[in-house]
């Protein structure tokens, strides 16, 4: 038997492929599903199931993609339920049910609490002892160091999934020994939770003794886990209703075109297009297309994309080189598929061929710090960051709500974009500069900068 454990950082998000003589069954996969047919080619095994935790929220699913491209059978909770339900074909797997791959038996628990339908796996070498359990795939519902949110389908809901989220750990999960090996759905950097630990696997006798959740009566463990969720990002509505229907195969990857200066232009003109510039903050600042959004290749760019960016508009891709299939990999994983290409030869050629360009001025800490006494400081970190310490007289607007509290900085320029690095005053730089706001600058290296040069902060 072999466990392989993929990771996509940024979205922080684990997926498994299990092997056991020539079979594998694959676990929560990513929509880019080749990483998982290429492994299996090289293991010498063929993938004869696929199956996920639950119906994800934070990226698109390629269970469907992946059994399609395989032959391989799709095994899916049968706890689905409105508003988001399974609708492709698919073989309902209910609570005992199990996957059986070679000498390996996964077994379904359903652990509702994350989401109503959601399952865990427990799995059980048949090789070694059949009767014994092994390790624990549990999805969203356990993590290492936290569990998963219960609030993603909204007011009403999120107080039974809380009290379900209890019953799961003190119930369904208690007869597993300690020594069952944890491996979960996500690890740090995910906001499918909160709190989570660096280790990417864990043991249930560990994660008993060190998560204070654990060890809550069943009301106030409800109320402690609604009140230490994170932001929600706005995709989520928009991922969950994909994955329930079955996101199509991104077999080949879309934006793979050469789009010279001119036909941008034209595209710009004509097309409900945004162009999305891949840069650093200070390549952008220096020169770019106007109107750009400004978010950064690497792993935070999933995130943000599907955070910032109108699902239905044709996207345009730019570096200062040209194609980056990693970035087009990054934006269908939260399904921002209209991808139209990229800028040939990157934006250098877009000014060589004279064409209109604007910029975003990056300050240093020092020039912040001795700024107008009228400019305005806008920080778009998160609350938690914000609470921490944050410089004076600043308004606060955490990047994710910029775009639907524009109306609150109305009538206001001469604005400075703070946050914790330079990546996201960045976009929200950019956000501003395409909504019309003018004298828009970044603080470069964000309020890391500004506490590394020990400049004065208030909590008030």
């Amino acid at each position: 038997m072999k466990i392989k454990q993929f990771e996509v950082p940024g979205l922080a998000q684990f997926s498994y492929v299990i092997s056991s003589e020539d079979e594998a069954v694959v676990i929560d996969p990513m929509r880019d599903v080749d990483r998982y047919m290429n492994y299996a080619k090289e293991q010498g095994v063929a993938i004869t199931s696929v199956t996920e935790t639950h119906i994800h929220a934070d990226f698109a699913s390629g269970s469907l993609a992946l059994a399609e491209a395989t032959g391989a059978q799709l095994a899916l909770s049968a706890y689905d339920q409105a508003p988001y339900r399974y609708a492709m074909s698919h073989h309902a797997l209910h609570d005992g049910d199990a996957v059986q791959i070679g000498n390996v038996r996964l077994v379904a628990l359903h652990t509702p609490g994350h989401t109503p339908e959601h399952l865990s796996f427990v799995l059980f070498d048949q090789e070694r002892d059949a009767s014994q359990p092994l390790a624990l795939f549990s999805g969203d519902f356990l993590f290492v160091g936290s569990l998963g949110r219960p609030d993603l389908l909204g007011e009403e809901a999120k107080q039974k999934l809380a009290h379900d989220l209890y019953d799961s750990l003190h119930e369904r999960i208690a007869s597993l020994p300690d020594g069952v090996h944890v491996y979960p759905g996500h690890g740090a950097g995910s906001l499918c939770g909160s709190g989570m630990s660096e280790r990417a696997e864990s043991t249930l006798g560990y994660e008993r003794l060190s998560q204070p959740l654990f060890k809550l009566k069943e009301d106030a463990f409800a109320r402690e886990i609604l009140a230490s969720v994170p932001p929600m990002p706005s995709y989520y509505p928009r991922m969950k209703e994909l994955n329930s229907k079955g996101a199509s195969s991104v077999a080949d990857l879309p934006g793979e075109i050469a789009l010279t200066p001119a036909r941008v232009a034209t595209l710009l003109a004509t097309e409900s297009a945004t162009v999305v510039d891949l840069r650093r903050p200070e390549a952008f600042g220096g020169a770019h297309i106007p109107g750009a959004m400004n978010i950064g290749a690497g792993q935070n760019l999933s995130l943000w994309a599907g955070w910032m960016l109108a699902p239905e508009r044709k996207l345009i891709l730019v570096n200062d080189e040209g194609d980056d299939e990693e970035s087009r990999r990054s934006l269908v994983r939260v399904g921002l598929d209209h991808i139209e290409g990229f800028l040939q030869k990157g934006m250098a050629a877009w000014v060589d061929a004279g064409m209109e360009f604007t910029r975003t001025t990056q300050l240093s800490t020092k020039e912040v710090f001795e700024r107008h006494p009228d400019t305005r400081i806008l920080d778009v970190r998160s609350h938690k960051e914000w609470t921490g310490g944050h410089i004076q007289n600043a308004i606060h607007i955490p990047l994710g709500e910029l775009k639907d509290r524009l109306k609150e900085l109305h009538g206001d320029n001469d604005i400075i974009a703070v946050c914790g690095s330079g990546y996201r005053s960045s976009i929200a730089a950019s956000v501003l500069q395409a909504s019309g706001f003018k004298g828009i600058s970044s603080m470069d290296g964000g309020m890391s900068a500004w506490k590394e040069r020990k400049l004065p902060l208030t909590t008030s």
